[in-house]
């Protein structure tokens, strides 16, 4: 069911907005060379303690996953590219990091997703990245009333062909209020015109991921982590946006 907030809950959410979006900075931060994903999950694990926030992955255990999820944070390093779950893997020179995170505060959830590489990077890295960030951008600045939801996905889609990358529609952005995935599915391709007509009051996380060289995926043996079929390396972006008279509200905007 798509469900539509008021402006005075959509203030509300604002909390978790910042909460998520300082989580994703302080992650950010801290990934570097030599640094264990456990203590990742670590880091983000002591911020919800310390804001009296509530994990929205630790238990969770949807279709496509083996069993509760077990962390509160998701790094996708390398050939991984979404619901990397993390394991004792010390991060190396020119590993390319996407981390994953989503919490709830005072009820109200917001979810949000940031790529960087450690140490040294490959050029082709930083252009996927720089890639999936201008899918992003694309994709909020269609979150208008009036618009229709395809043009939110045709928007990222686009920025995608335009390069050359392949499009994977199996998993995409998603409502976003009192629980972490909601209605409508937000595919990261479509067609413009087309689909849902965005009305004031819609939250939805939009999400852009790509891989180098293919749009194929697997899960790994962990049930949970998304590897490419070729081996090639993903980049992973996403912000909660409210949709409001005024035009697309970032919820998650990291300072700068």
């Amino acid at each position: 069911m798509i469900e539509l907030r008021t402006p005075a809950q959509i203030e509300q959410m604002r909390p978790a907005g910042r909460f998520v979006a300082d989580v994703i900075t302080a992650l950010a931060a801290k990934a570097d060379v030599g640094v264990n994903l456990l203590e990742l999950d670590e880091l983000a694990h002591q911020m919800i303690r310390d804001r009296g926030a509530e994990s929205c992955y630790i238990d969770y255990h949807p279709s496509f996953g083996a069993s509760p999820f077990g962390k509160v944070l998701c790094t996708s390093v390398n050939d991984a590219v979404l619901h990397g779950l993390p394991h004792d893997y010390v991060l190396e020179d020119g590993d390319l990091l996407s981390v994953d995170f989503a919490a709830s505060v005072d009820g109200w959830v917001s979810d949000s997703a940031l790529s960087v590489v450690v140490g040294n990077a490959r050029q082709e890295d930083l252009d996927l990245i720089e890639v999936t960030g201008r899918a992003l951008e694309a994709g909020i600045a269609q979150a208008r009333p009036g618009n229709r939801l395809g043009d939110i996905s045709a928007a990222i889609g686009d920025v995608a062909r335009g390069v050359g990358l392949g499009v994977n529609l199996q998993f995409g952005g998603h409502g976003v209020g009192r629980t972490m995935h909601g209605d409508p599915h937000v595919p990261n391709d479509g067609r413009p015109g087309r689909g849902l007509k965005l009305k004031p009051g819609l939250v939805i996380a939009i999400e852009p991921w790509f891989l180098h060289t293919t749009d194929e995926i697997y899960t790994d043996k962990d049930g949970w982590t998304l590897r490419s079929k070729d081996g090639s390396r993903g980049a992973h972006m996403e912000h909660t946006v409210a949709i409001t008279a005024d035009g697309p509200l970032v919820l998650t905007e990291r300072a700068a």
